[in-house]
């Protein structure tokens, strides 16, 4: 039995049939999420809460979208995580909220 992993990728795109295959079969449940984001800030909008921590925080995130760089994934989740790398004295006791909220001093 091999143990062997398999090749690393070389950054060599896929052949242009595959490449096309990704758009193909994933771009309609991708724009559901992007309408699915969409409505959820038309709503907190109307219901005058746009402006909480994680709202604005989605905002912010989304504009790296649309930014032209490389790792957009890696890039948001980031924007959306604690950056911090101390642990805190004592636990606040709440549940991951989703987005980082710094502490109020």
């Amino acid at each position: 039995m091999s143990t062997s992993r398999p090749p690393r990728s070389t950054g060599q795109l896929p052949p242009s049939s595959a490449a096309q295959a990704i758009v193909d079969t994933s771009f309609v449940p991708v724009r559901a999420k992007l309408l699915e984001v969409a409505a959820f800030l038309d709503r907190v909008e109307r219901y005058g809460v746009a402006d909480d921590f994680r709202c604005a925080a989605l905002r912010q995130a989304a504009g790296l979208l649309v930014d032209g760089e490389p790792e957009r994934a890696r890039r948001i989740l980031e924007a959306l995580s604690d950056p911090t790398t101390a642990p805190e004295a004592t636990s606040s006791g709440k549940a991951a909220l989703g987005a980082w909220q710094p502490p109020v001093r």
